[in-house]
């Protein structure tokens, strides 16, 4: 079912935020508590000198990097305030809580938190990997926008953990690791849009994009859901991945095409509708909704890995098309796959996973898509390349739901 888009200012149904989300330890923080931090020295330029920052460090669990200039409160109206030590003045912020730097661009704009879930085998990464990369060349063209890193330890992790080794090495990615192993960084990306009114002048948009992915053993371990949770807590939307290869209706179709036997219910973390639930009992403790209530999160289902069952689907089929590309959401279109993707479910004996998501949350659409676009061949990407297909539908939804892109019915319907 299609559903209007979102006000610009608020999800309704979704209390407003009192402040700044930290996109690194998803704390809450008023305006009048964020902080301030020292410009430090530089050259000739008599500043503070750097000290071990304690809070940081335990954040990242290393002293590595976490000598800095000291950190100040100060009320900091328009974004700048002077350093009481030096006198300097600065305009770096930082969260009260782990004392990350909050970057100018997240601060001055609406972030939305968008929360990446899935099983250990759904592809997380990989559709990270791509879904930046698409952003920030074909659908950032499409879409009149800009995608631009927040921080430098963004630009680092996407180069090193996602880009190098995906889209130039042509290597797959491995699997996301459990938070137990190791702290992992937050991607924050600033996105800004050109928005061209018929009869007004030209305008840009921007919105934060806060992407976290989860590891699925993450949900259910008591030692490391802390963060995890925060993050769930503090979504305004949710990308749930599912791998369709883990519902046995569409797995006995392409047993020639897909190596390796999978035994249903061996792992109960890979099991869709078991992952989805735990997210949503997390996400029902923050918004206090009442039993039978549904939830006011939009939810996009994604089924990855879509090419290798594409050939099977008849011809006429919605997943057999691209999008139009003209930047705004088909409505149709968005229909059409919804439609489709539901009877799949319902072939593939996995219909009570539409059932339940019907039943816990007031808006949620599915889509079918594909990070690589092929098979891969031996733990390496196939000979023809990335060739992603449909992989931004879900965020372009979204966009739409948080009004920052239009949507048109071409069929006048």
């Amino acid at each position: 079912m299609m559903t209007r888009p979102l006000a610009r200012v608020g999800i309704p149904g979704v209390p407003s935020r009192q402040g700044i989300t930290c996109p690194y330890c998803f704390a809450s923080v008023p305006p009048q508590r964020v902080l301030f931090r020292c410009r430090g020295q530089s050259g000739r330029r008599q500043g503070c000198a750097p000290v071990l920052d304690k809070e940081l460090a335990e954040y990242t669990g290393s002293t590595a990097g976490a000598s800095l200039p000291p950190v100040f409160s100060a009320s900091g109206r328009k974004g700048r305030a002077d350093c009481p030590e030096c006198g300097l003045p600065t305009g770096n912020r930082a969260c009260p809580e782990c004392h990350n730097p909050l970057p100018s661009a997240y601060c001055d704009s609406p972030g939305r938190i968008v929360a990446l879930v899935g099983a250990k085998n759904a592809g997380k990464s990989t559709y990270i990997a791509v879904l930046l990369h698409e952003l920030m060349n074909r659908v950032g063209t499409e879409l009149d926008a800009s995608l631009v890193a927040c921080d430098d330890r963004t630009i680092e992790r996407y180069k090193r953990d996602f880009a190098r080794p995906l889209l130039e090495e042509r290597r797959l990615l491995p699997t996301t690791t459990s938070a137990a192993t190791g702290p992992r960084e937050p991607l924050v990306y600033l996105l800004t849009r050109t928005r061209r009114g018929r009869f007004s002048r030209a305008r840009n948009e921007s919105l934060a994009l806060v992407l976290f992915d989860t590891a699925g053993e993450d949900l259910r371990s008591r030692e490391v859901t802390d963060l995890h949770l925060r993050y769930l807590e503090a979504a305004d939307a949710v990308i749930f991945l599912v791998d369709p290869l883990e519902l046995p209706g569409a797995r006995a179709g392409v047993r020639d095409a897909v190596p390796g036997p999978r035994v249903a219910g061996e792992d109960p973390d890979s099991e869709p509708l078991n992952v989805i639930a735990r997210v949503t009992e997390t996400l029902r403790q923050r918004h206090g909704t009442r039993p039978g209530e549904p939830l006011p999160v939009p939810v996009a289902v994604s089924l990855t890995k879509i090419d290798v069952l594409r050939p099977g689907l008849l011809e006429q089929s919605a997943l057999h098309r691209s999008r139009s590309g003209q930047g705004v959401l088909d409505l149709d279109d968005r229909d059409a796959v919804n439609e489709q993707v539901r009877a799949l479910l319902h072939e593939w004996q996995a219909g009570q996973l539409d059932t339940y998501l019907g039943q816990q949350y007031a808006d949620h659409a599915l889509f079918g898509l594909s990070a690589l676009g092929a098979l891969p061949e031996r733990g390496r990407v196939g000979a023809g390349g990335v060739r992603p297909y449909r992989a931004e539908d879900p965020l372009l939804w979204l966009l739409y739901r948080f009004g920052m892109l239009d949507g048109v019915r071409p069929g006048g319907g």
